[in-house]
């Protein structure tokens, strides 16, 4: 008979299987799914379509434009980033602003009653060190 070359790797294999499953350590954890109508999300905007838009006001002046969406860490809704003023991103002053603000018109993004002075005069976004 051959002898195993690696006698405790093959023991603790056997053990393995001999002892049953082995489950992980802590608190188990289930996992809520909600039904998602995909036929209508799929008509929805991608964040990736929606970044580098121009932001309109109700008048229909340019505003800014989205430089990014952001997730907080507690709070699971994504708020937009708007870029303000300035010109190839040389004095430009960044805000964020809620989602719920933003409607889209016609596939233009709108933030209705603002302007570009309003939004200067909120305070500026500055995105956290890596």
């Amino acid at each position: 008979m051959k002898q195993c070359k690696y006698p405790f790797f093959a023991a603790m294999v056997a053990m393995t299987i001999m002892s049953g499953p082995l489950w992980a350590q802590g608190t188990p954890q289930t996992i809520s799914t909600t039904r998602v109508d995909v036929v209508q999300l799929a008509t929805g905007y991608r964040a990736s379509k929606i970044n580098g838009s121009s932001v309109y006001n109700g008048d229909k002046d340019m505003i800014g434009t989205i430089d990014d969406l952001i997730v907080g860490p507690s709070d699971p809704l994504p708020y937009p980033v708007l870029s303000v003023g300035g010109f190839l991103g040389i004095g430009t002053h960044l805000v964020a602003v809620p989602l719920s603000s933003i409607q889209i018109v016609d596939k233009q993004v709108r933030l209705p009653g603002a302007t570009k002075a309003s939004l200067k005069a909120l305070p500026e976004f500055k995105y956290a060190p890596d």
